[in-house]
């Protein structure tokens, strides 16, 4: 778990195109007792300076010449290949702020500074962010000894033939338990066209999908990304599927049913677990609402006009706060638009050369398949994603889920 000691340690940088704001800003962290404060007046410096230092918080000053904060952010998208920018935005111009958050900043404080908001809201990001990190650390560790624990399989046989068929049988009766947990068939919704696909890592993964029909005449879908891999996290997502079902069979309100999971997870799961996991409801007309749980961002194609909206909010992950809220955005789908929504395994898949299938490659195709339907949106994504990977065994679950407006 991170400690006081760690956050007052934690590497901060200050960016503010003015030397009385930095020197202020400096100031202030020191007497909170932050040790490792750095500071520039250029905005052109900062990615390389993370690049180089790892920052776990950029103090970031939106209007300043030659780059302003939004040019800066961009550039750390590229180094913070998740996604997750540990950015404290600084604005005088509250009217900035939506942008700012929907740019990737994790909260933001206005000018003038006052000193108990600061402090509290850099100790908050730095005890997200250092938790993030250490959580994802720990799955590195998990990935690499199961990686070595597969090697070693194919080396050492099991002593008794027995042995090992049992071990088989165990883990395809395991596979297929968990896939019993996904719906057997697509439901048919009025005025929509439903699409999905899972591909687990191993016998067992950590992904879902499921939708439920609700008694206001709605319909709920929901995709989630349970941390870890193999039979942890399948009996994780198993878990979680299950509250979700049971909760959305007592409540109709994505917010609360959210609210409720994370509690439950914060007191049933292991401290290093939680679940990414973008949850929405339609009505049959498609105005809707959606709840981004740390999930990476969906897409929403505008069949009218061409262009793709990003739907993403900065809800925390479940599991980790159970303080955590998470309240709904709202969307509307039209006829014609397509909704796509996946986990990170599908823009993580690699190559026989290690490169990442990527958002862009995900966006080109949406671009140039969707104007077809939904039926030729999912072709084409299995088509690209068997082309791309050549049968290279991937590190993370493949999940997606396609809805469409159709009248």
């Amino acid at each position: 778990m991170v400690s006081p000691a760690d956050i007052l340690n934690a590497r901060i940088l200050i960016v503010d195109d003015l030397v009385a704001n930095v020197r202020l800003l400096e100031g202030m962290l020191r007497i909170a007792g932050y040790t490792a404060v750095e500071s520039t007046t250029d905005p052109r410096q900062v990615c390389e300076l993370h690049r180089k230092r790892r920052f776990a918080l950029i103090l970031l000053d939106l209007k300043m010449p030659g780059m302003d904060g939004f040019q800066v952010m961009e550039g750390l998208k590229e180094i913070e290949q998740d996604g997750y920018l540990p950015v404290l935005v600084i604005t005088a111009q509250p009217d900035q702020k939506l942008r700012a958050l929907e740019a990737g900043a994790k909260d933001f404080v206005g000018k003038p500074f006052e000193l108990a908001e600061l402090r509290a809201r850099v100790h908050n990001i730095l005890e997200v962010r250092l938790l993030h990190l250490e959580a994802k650390n720990y799955s590195r560790v998990l990935e690499e000894t199961v990686r070595e624990l597969e090697a070693s399989r194919e080396v050492i046989r099991l002593k008794n033939l027995a042995e090992r068929e049992k071990l088989e049988q165990e883990l395809a009766l395991a596979q297929e338990t968990q896939a019993s947990l996904l719906p057997r068939f697509l439901p048919q919704f009025e005025n929509f066209s439903i699409h999905a696909y899972n591909s687990p890592t191993r016998y067992v993964g950590g992904d879902f999908y499921d939708f439920q029909q609700l008694s206001s005449g709605e319909w709920v879908g929901v995709l989630a990304d349970v941390s870890g891999k193999g039979i942890s996290a399948a009996l994780l997502s198993s878990m979680v599927l299950g509250a979700l079902s049971m909760e959305f069979h007592a409540l109709a309100q994505p917010q609360e049913v959210l609210n409720r999971v994370n509690q439950l997870l914060c007191e049933r799961s292991l401290p290093f677990q939680y679940v990414t996991l973008f949850l929405f409801l339609l009505s049959p007309h498609g105005t809707g609402q959606f709840i981004s749980a740390g999930h990476n961002p969906a897409y929403l194609f505008r069949s009218a006009t061409g262009k793709i909206e990003k739907l993403r909010s900065d809800a925390h992950f479940l599991g980790m706060f159970d303080s955590a809220s998470y309240p709904p955005r709202t969307f509307r789908l039209d006829k014609g638009d397509i909704l796509v929504v996946y986990s990170d395994g599908l823009t993580d898949a690699q190559n026989p050369q290690e490169e990442m299938f990527g958002e862009e490659r995900l966006l080109t195709i949406i671009r140039q398949e969707a104007r077809l339907g939904s039926n030729a949106l999912e072709r084409k994504f299995l088509q690209a994603i068997e082309e791309f990977t050549q049968g290279v065994p991937q590190t993370d679950d493949i999940t997606f889920v396609v809805v469409e407006k159709c009248r």
